[in-house]
């Protein structure tokens, strides 16, 4: 078959089409711009990559066009798609009908950690033999693509048993395309009769699509809903909000928390004990599975927050696909980590600067948090920038305040979006008032660069946080360093 997708160069697009070329499919894709690294990676793939939104792009022959969400009922081909009566689907529905059919979902969702999770469930499985397919939004250094078809029909299981291939997909609750504005995680559960999910935390995001709480929440709920009779739900159970929405489950329920946690009335299954990091910024921890030790894992990656990631990941093998503790162990200590999650760049003339994606005022805490527990010595640098629709804007503007304070110094870059209305927008000059002395407001990226060049000292360490391309301040900042040890070296 003959496939088209409009928006190709996304990172979902992009690995969508990576799969049907490995599926044997001759695929197209159309976009404003093919940088590096996406454009490399599809053109390595064997997608044919065509600059721009033509009709012209619409050959005949198509067999499906794939309209990805970045993408308005206006856009040329999107018209021409729907005049000419070619077969239509969003990103999340193809995905449903050409690669997850026949196999059992392992869905990760939640407002944080899924890509990590995500990660972790497949490598866990892939360590476990069961050869999973996997669709994952970031590049896990320990998976060797974002996404796979892994095993299709029955995998070997233990001894004698058989089971479907698992197929681990990060489910994110954005909009599915222009004329479907629902997540795409309801594309990827009630596929089988025994899928799993996980729901890791349920905290109010992505406000140009959920304005409201509510909103938000209601999604996360008909998931939950959505959870086949014989499927798992592994939730989190010190999250209210995840607690409650887990009760629309009609499935089997396993909670999973740390120790220590406030659960409630909730006693959970799975529980992770950290221990203090160790001297090579390893992340013990103990496991317990319905009050029976199971023994002390070692993560690579710190943080309490990864330690929960990884509990649940634990719980969604173990119960949804048989996998043994003994085996978990080893993936989890051979799990090597995310991009952009606490991504070490640099080290030069004794600054470390790290790269993570954390906006959210709950995932700039508990990132620098592990930061500090990882570099315990020299000052803590928080560079942050707002830019997603909702960091952009006031709602968590009293969160953010509290967001910093394992930071010894703290720069805020400008907003990201100049869109947004003034009254609604985050504002930066107060943000940094109620941060106190160690905060400041920087005027551009290249004073952000201009300024930690000159004033970090070894043993610094840097976090660069933004979910975005930060204006090339990462690759520039590691560049600046490393001319500033140069220049100091004898």
């Amino acid at each position: 078959m003959h496939v088209h997708l409009i928006g190709v160069a996304g990172t979902g697009m992009g690995s969508l089409a990576s799969l049907f070329r490995r599926a044997g499919h001759r695929v197209t894709g159309s976009d404003l711009r093919f940088d590096p690294p996406m454009g490399d990676v599809l053109r390595a793939a064997g997608v044919e990559c065509l600059e721009g939104y033509s009709a012209e792009h619409l050959a005949p022959g198509i067999g499906l066009v794939v309209v990805g969400n970045v993408v308005r009922k206006d856009n040329p081909e999107a018209v021409a798609a729907e005049a000419a009566g070619l077969p239509r689907t969003s990103m999340s529905l193809a995905l449903r009908e050409h690669f997850l059919v026949k196999r059992k979902p392992l869905v990760v969702a939640g407002t944080h950690g899924k890509t990590t999770t995500s990660s972790m469930c497949a490598w866990s499985l892939y360590e476990a033999g069961l050869e999973p397919g996997y669709f994952i939004g970031g590049v896990s250094k320990s998976l060797p693509d974002s996404a796979a078809l892994g095993r299709r029909g029955p995998t070997l299981h233990g001894m004698n048993a058989a089971t479907v291939s698992p197929f681990v997909v990060e489910g994110d609750e954005y909009d599915a395309v222009y004329w479907h504005k629902k997540a795409k995680f309801f594309d990827y559960i009630g596929v089988g009769e025994d899928d799993v999910a996980i729901v890791t935390s349920v905290e109010h995001d992505h406000i140009d699509i959920y304005p409201t709480e509510e909103l938000y929440t209601a999604a996360f709920e008909e998931l939950a809903r959505r959870v086949p009779r014989s499927g798992l739900l592994v939730c989190h159970a010190a999250d209210r909000r995840a607690v409650a929405i887990s009760r629309a489950c009609t499935g089997r329920l396993a909670y999973y928390a740390l120790a220590g946690d406030d659960t409630g009335d909730v006693a959970p299954t799975w529980v992770g004990a950290p221990v203090a990091v160790d001297d090579q910024g390893r992340q013990p921890f103990d496991l317990y599975a319905g009050g029976v030790s199971c023994g002390r894992f070692v993560l690579s990656v710190p943080g309490h927050h990864n330690v929960r990631n990884a509990v649940a990941a634990i719980a969604a093998c173990a119960e949804g696909f048989d996998v043994k503790i003994p085996r978990l162990r080893a993936s989890m200590a051979s799990f090597a980590g995310v991009r952009r999650r606490q991504d070490l760049l640099s080290e030069a003339g004794g600054v470390r600067v790290y790269d993570d994606f954390a906006h959210h005022p709950t995932a700039v805490d508990e990132t620098l948090r592990a930061l500090r527990g990882r570099n315990p010595g020299g000052r803590l640098w928080a560079v942050f920038e707002p830019r997603s629709a909702t960091a952009c804007r006031s709602l968590h503007q009293e969160a953010y305040a509290r967001a910093f304070d394992a930071a010894s110094v703290v720069i805020l870059a400008p907003l990201g979006r100049t869109q947004v209305p003034t009254a609604e927008a985050l504002d930066l000059a107060r943000l940094a008032t109620d941060l106190g002395p160690k905060a400041s407001v920087a005027a551009s990226a290249d004073a952000i660069v201009e300024t930690i060049a000159a004033e970090a000292q070894p043993g610094d360490t840097v976090a660069l946080l933004s979910n975005g391309a930060f204006g090339g301040v990462p690759q520039r900042l590691v560049q600046a360093l490393a001319a500033r040890a140069a220049v100091a070296a004898p």
